[in-house]
């Protein structure tokens, strides 16, 4: 008779004893996930978005993106690791030594086949759980952005770009219009 594994609740230093060996490790829920290194694609998307959003945000002072992997620790058991993280100056003490240790102000994660639905699902509702305002979906074989509003809870969707994406960090501050073809690549 089969029965099921025991739970293991992983601890952040257990989390931060795993091995540096090209995976990427995330604890969600109090379970461990590991996805596979990304592709050429994502990396070159992710270069491209950093790059647009750590030009604007040091131009007008607002503060600091994080290209990831990167711990983001939401508390005990859910440790997530998202592509770039967006912390407004004002809130950057919760950047820490080892992590950003509370919820960013804006979440990205570029998809891969292999991360579509832990993206769409339970990364999405972990985030919106703990209290990230602004999530973006990247979906490069789409072409497109999904992009996500807190309001209580759930996330609402607010729009799906793939001609421009106008983000502004700070209300009544400046807004970064993105192209969303040079993005994704196309």
């Amino acid at each position: 008779m089969a029965t099921e594994p025991a739970f293991q609740h992983w601890s952040y230093a257990e989390f931060e004893r795993l091995p540096d060996d090209g995976n990427r490790y995330e604890v969600i829920a109090g379970e461990l996930v590991v996805s596979p290194s990304p592709r050429p694609k994502h990396q070159r998307a992710l270069v491209r978005l950093t790059s647009a959003l750590e030009g604007f945000t040091q131009a007008h002072g607002l503060g600091e993106v994080y290209p990831g992997p990167i711990d983001v620790l939401f508390g005990e058991g859910d440790y997530l690791a998202p592509d770039l993280v967006f912390v407004r100056r004002e809130r950057a003490g919760v950047v820490s030594e080892r992590a950003i240790e509370s919820a960013p102000d804006l979440v990205v994660e570029i998809i891969s086949p292999c991360t579509a639905l832990r993206d769409r699902g339970i990364k999405r509702e972990r985030y919106a759980l703990f209290g990230v305002p602004l999530y973006w979906v990247v979906d490069i074989e789409l072409r497109q952005v999904e992009v996500y509003r807190l309001a209580e809870s759930p996330y609402e969707p607010v729009e799906i770009a793939t001609d421009t994406l106008v983000w502004q960090p700070v209300a009544d501050g400046p807004a970064l219009t993105l192209s969303v073809p040079h993005i994704v690549g196309a």
